[in-house]
């Protein structure tokens, strides 16, 4: 038992909880703050597919809390939440150590969502976490490997087969860097990339339909089929079933069945067990039980609680479940947290949609920048590996100045109402994209110093940058 009750506890080291608590730091909180999640490492998500791939350093996307919280002041516990009580105050964890609080932050997040489809839990394999991403690339190479050793056609093409089920943005883009990534693994194996099969299925009739990514629809379409093996779109199919490699699914009022060794689940999340058990009124809860919360971000029925992420959503003001999303409301609770405790009220959070980035394959992405500009392929790419180097926690790039400026710069300015020519923000988006190209650079070199000298020793770059 911590006997203490005079100090915060954050339940969540996802982007919300971990920049509540990084902000906290940063402000000189005078409350002792103790982060809590069961996991040792942070995964960045957006760069979940750079993990898979390998296309980024394993420790700049998944590194450990306690590099990213030393010195901070932060007390970090890894350990696994088993009930809240917010009558009392006080969490209670399975290793039956009890936290009492003054302030709480749940960003617990959401889980897999199979929506009663049968089978679907055993036989998919999700893409969420770390740990995930890792089993899928071994998943994916045990296949790869199985199927230069098999001389039966059928076993092989069902071995070569993978089924995305889900198409928003997290189904578009794992499908687009498998479609790029199996030839380029295969082909090393000596196998016929042609037999590689890349399925996207999707039970509407459109992809990332609904989602803030839905500008870059038509670009990812096209994208997807200019792969090194174009991704098959099976579009209104209903999936009924999932058995042990193959999904079985329901298509214009007929039963079809699709043979795959490899099934990987995107088709959306549910609410976190321990958030549907908070003693929280309907009234206070959306149609998927997330928390509705205020625009301070508080609970209404708990006002020492606050809640952002996935957990939560603001009823006059919902927010897409996005990284930038969460991001921003860490850094909004963390400011609320420091006024009460100085004695002034919490302000309502803002909340900038700031672009959209969507990974397409190996090295080429789309960006919609101000929602007035797409900029897409390679360059597409370097915007967006730049963008999110930028919110990296690492104490390279922690709540630099420059950071704010640029992000400010490039995602919120241009998005104010237009006051001058068209001519003035064709010349700030071209400022702001260099500038952007040019923390690139800098964050690569930054975080990857041999790799950046050996890619640009011919240019002059790297003594550029040491001057």
């Amino acid at each position: 038992m911590n006997p203490s009750t005079d100090q915060t506890v954050i339940l969540g080291g996802g982007f919300t909880g971990l920049f509540t608590a990084l902000h906290l730091s940063q402000q000189r909180y005078p409350l002792p703050i103790i982060l809590i999640d069961r996991k040792e490492r942070f995964i960045f998500k957006p760069l979940l597919y750079e993990l898979l791939s390998n296309e980024m350093d394993v420790d700049l996307v998944w590194p450990r809390y306690e590099k990213l919280l030393h010195n901070s002041g932060v007390m970090f516990i890894r350990d696994t939440v088993q009930a809240i009580d917010l009558h009392q105050r006080q969490v209670k964890l399975t290793s039956s150590l009890r936290y009492t609080y003054r302030h709480l932050v749940l960003a617990l997040g959401s889980t897999t969502g199979y929506f009663g489809v049968k089978g679907a839990r055993e036989n998919t394999l999700p893409f969420r976490t770390a740990e995930e991403a890792i089993a899928l690339r071994q998943h994916l190479r045990d296949c790869l490997q199985r199927a230069t050793q098999i001389a039966d056609p059928q076993q092989r093409r069902t071995l070569l087969t993978v089924a995305v089920i889900g198409a928003g943005p997290s189904g578009v883009e794992l499908a687009a860097t498998l479609a790029d990534l199996l030839p380029k693994w295969y082909a090393k194996l000596r196998g016929n990339i042609a037999e590689i099969r890349v399925v996207l299925l999707n039970r509407g009739t459109e992809i990332l339909k609904g989602d803030i990514n839905n500008p870059l629809r038509e670009t990812a379409q096209t994208s997807l089929q200019q792969r090194t093996v174009g991704v098959e779109l099976l579009m209104e199919a209903e999936i009924t079933a999932v058995h042990y490699h193959q999904v079985e699914f329901k298509r214009h009022n007929h039963l079809e069945k699709l043979q795959a060794a490899t099934i990987v689940w995107t088709a959306g999340t549910t609410t976190h067990p321990l958030i549907e058990a908070l003693p929280i009124s309907d009234p206070f809860r959306d149609k998927q039980g997330r928390l509705k919360v205020t625009a301070t971000l508080q609970l209404p029925e708990f006002p020492a609680v606050f809640a952002g992420g996935d957990c939560a959503v603001n009823g006059e003001d919902p927010l897409p479940p996005t990284a930038q999303v969460a991001y921003q409301q860490g850094a909004a609770i963390a400011r609320n947290l420091q006024a009460i405790v100085e004695g002034d009220q919490p302000s309502a959070a803002e909340v900038n949609l700031r672009g959209t980035l969507l990974k397409l394959g190996l090295g080429e992405s789309a960006a919609n920048l101000f929602d007035r500009f797409e900029i897409k392929g390679k360059l597409g790419h370097l915007i967006r590996q730049a963008t999110y180097l930028q919110l990296l926690p690492t104490p390279a790039h922690n709540f630099n100045a420059t950071t704010d400026w640029l992000t400010n710069e490039i995602f919120y300015r241009y998005n104010q109402p237009k006051r001058s020519a068209r001519v003035w923000q064709w010349i700030g988006g071209t400022v702001a994209i260099a500038a952007l190209l040019g923390s690139s650079l800098l964050a690569w070199r930054v975080t990857q110093p041999e790799q950046f000298n050996r890619f640009w020793r011919k240019t002059g770059l790297p003594t550029l940058f040491e001057q």
